[in-house]
């Protein structure tokens, strides 16, 4: 060794570092002075030789020697440079001791190593570090459980290794039901209590090599391997106990949780991750509305499936159908229900799709809901309304919007611009907006009908009867018109209790002075009792269904007679 070492060693431990020699064809390793400051709990001799050290190295043993890889600069008189990292300990009891080794090695004739000289330094606590930011990039920062990334990477994971050894595993979705009602009563701060206190108790009870992550705001995943559809239920009802059973104390007092549960078993029912969190979030979903608080298993449905591909069929028609200007109006007559002539018609869409058929309302308008394409359609029926009324000045129509369009600043502008351009025609429009939107924002809805009643059109609730809408908020909205919903309206002839109810709805609406009109008017019986009882209008199929063609174009000898 040179004279000098002994004082550079004892430099070198006062850092945490060692220097050292190796001579890997005699496999000797010979270290500076002082090189049991930096492994302090390391015998001596397992010092003294390159093997002796591989064997406490982890994770991997050959990290050393896989670090030499060929280099013209092996040659040199400087050597090829290395760096590497890993930890040491004694044994599997002691704690990991994580180094960082810089060096250069040398190459013989044949370019392999023969001697590598270099330095190591303890750093265990840059390991800690970089430990920790691994940890908040995987883990969910309030619980500390997986995060949705990782969740899913593990889900992935073991259904690949589901179907390889053909076993079987369960994912689950548990939701902590009605959490923005603490959320509004208590605060954020309270509601993550909540959210940290189910995450420790479910964790509680999960078995090893089961995976658990937050998936979202109010909702765990959970990856079961080895889990039949026995052991799926068995586990649910445990979670389930777990959360509801005790209070979770807060700052704010206890509050009483429940959750709910949506599984899949995989790979029986779900071969990729997104399938699995899929049938799980519909079977959550499904859950929830029916019984919060209990468990449910996804299952094959012939019906529900074929609705989904009529759904995607549709979906698609709809886009393509918009672009294509393919959207079109269908008109139904809407009658005095004494003089029996056209008061107004209501416009109701159809689409003619690539193969002649004719797509109707009912088959639109629900899809185009649930997948946010409504507003879309709303935009072009409002278009073509317009210029329908634009081109006929004596017609008078109504059409359905639905509730997201009441509150779509872009439909606003749409029909402020339509309005400027067609002066007259906003009197000669009435607006169908359902009885769902009215109770649901009373306030919000009275801001739309103001600005409606602006341009002279008039407001009409539809299917009214069907939800609970007071008298008290129609006045309070200003409403034109209640449109009666036909299924009370079909059966009056046959039904006392839906002619006592409908009798009572025309009554109520005719001391308001709000206008009345039935639909599933099916025959002059039934039209009959209603004009006795004071109703003003009446649609349906004893009038006329929508038709394509303008009826108001039609002879005025097809119109139907006054009832006598």
């Amino acid at each position: 060794m040179n004279p000098a070492l002994p004082q550079a060693s004892a430099i070198l431990a006062s850092l945490g570092q060692a220097a050292f020699f190796w001579d890997i064809a005699t496999d000797r390793l010979v270290w500076s002075a002082h090189v049991a400051a930096v492994f302090p709990d390391i015998p001596f001799e397992r010092l003294a030789s390159g093997t002796e050290f591989s064997n406490l190295i982890e994770p991997q043993r050959a990290v050393r020697s896989d670090a030499f890889i060929p280099s013209a600069a092996a040659k040199s008189r400087e050597g090829a440079p290395y760096r590497i990292e890993y930890g040491v300990r004694a044994n599997t009891s002691a704690p990991v001791q994580w180094i960082e080794e810089t060096g250069c090695w040398f190459a013989g004739a044949d370019d392999r190593p023969v001697r590598v000289q270099g330095i190591v330094r303890v750093n265990n606590e840059r390991h800690a570090r970089d430990e920790q930011l691994v940890k908040l990039s995987q883990n969910d920062p309030l619980t500390g459980e997986l995060n949705r990334t990782h969740l899913v990477a593990s889900l992935a994971e073991t259904i690949e290794e589901a179907v390889r050894f053909r076993s079987q595993c369960a994912f689950m979705l548990i939701g902590i039901d009605h959490l923005a009602r603490i959320n509004d009563a208590f605060g954020f701060d309270v509601a993550d209590a909540v959210i940290s206190e189910v995450a420790a108790r479910i964790r509680a009870r999960l078995r090893g090599g089961d995976v658990l992550g937050r998936f979202s705001g109010n909702k765990f995943g959970l990856v079961l391997k080895n889990c039949t559809v026995d052991d799926m239920s068995v586990a649910a009802e445990r979670f389930l106990a777990a959360i509801r059973d005790e209070v979770v104390p807060t700052k704010s007092g206890p509050v009483s949780v429940t959750a709910s549960i949506g599984a899949v078993s995989v790979p029986r029912y779900a071969r990729r991750a997104d399938e699995a969190i899929n049938r799980a979030q519909e079977t959550l979903d499904a859950c929830k509305s029916r019984r919060a608080g209990s468990f449910s298993l996804w299952r094959p449905n012939v019906e529900r499936d074929a609705q989904r591909r009529v759904n995607i069929r549709v979906t698609d028609e709809i886009v393509t159908g918009l672009n294509e200007r393919r959207i079109a109006m269908a008109f139904e007559p809407v009658v005095d229900v004494t003089a029996r002539h056209a008061a107004f018609y209501e416009c109701l869409i159809r689409m003619e799709q690539h193969d002649g058929q004719i797509l109707l309302a009912p088959d639109i308008v629900p899809v185009a809901e649930k997948l946010g394409l409504i507003r879309l359609v709303d935009h072009r029926v409002l278009e073509l309304v317009i210029a329908e009324l634009a081109a006929s000045p004596a017609v008078e129509l109504s059409l359905n919007i639905s509730p997201d369009t009441t509150m779509d600043p872009d439909w606003w502008m749409s029909i402020e611009s339509l309005m400027r351009a067609h002066p007259g025609v906003g009197e000669r429009l009435i607006v169908e907006i359902t009885e769902t939107v009215a109770i649901q924002n009373v306030d919000d809805v009275r801001g739309f009908v103001s600005r409606l009643k602006n341009f002279g059109s008039r407001i009409a609730i539809d299917d009214f009867g069907a939800g609970y809408t007071s008298f008290r908020n129609l006045r309070k909205l200003g409403v034109d018109i209640v449109k009666i919903d036909g299924a009370f309206v079909q059966n009056i002839a046959r039904s006392a209790d839906d002619r006592a109810f409908v009798q009572t709805l025309i009554d109520l609406a005719r001391r308001l002075d709000i206008k009345t009109v039935a639909e599933w008017v099916q025959d002059e019986e039934a039209a009959s009792m209603l004009r006795d009882w004071g109703c003003d209008f009446i649609q349906g199929r004893l009038i006329g269904l929508a038709s394509s063609q303008r009826p108001w174009q039609r002879p005025a000898e097809t119109v139907l007679p006054a009832a006598g």
